[in-house]
């Protein structure tokens, strides 16, 4: 039997709480599922266990598996430089 792989998006921020702490956080926008790790590593490993349970539901519950078209997706970021009289507090 041949061995069916899924390739899934997810995005990775990192969070640094008041007291200093950095953590990360994982998102997969398509199976709507999140966790978080101390390291990007360990956040990746999490995540992907979270996408597996998650496909493992949805076929146990008989439901359809969505995919990303990985293939046709553009992710990108963009910088825009702010007017000098335009003055935002920023997080």
């Amino acid at each position: 039997m041949q061995t069916q792989v899924l390739n899934y998006r997810v995005i990775i921020e990192s969070e640094t709480y008041p007291n200093g702490t950095k953590v990360y956080n994982a998102y997969c926008p398509t199976l709507q599922i999140a966790d978080y790790g101390d390291s990007v590593e360990q956040v990746l490993d999490s995540i992907k266990d979270g996408v597996l349970l998650a496909i493992e539901s949805l076929a146990k519950e008989k439901k359809s598996i969505p995919q990303d078209n990985l293939e046709e997706q553009i992710v990108t970021s963009t910088k825009v430089a702010l007017p000098p009289k335009l003055k935002i507090a920023i997080a």
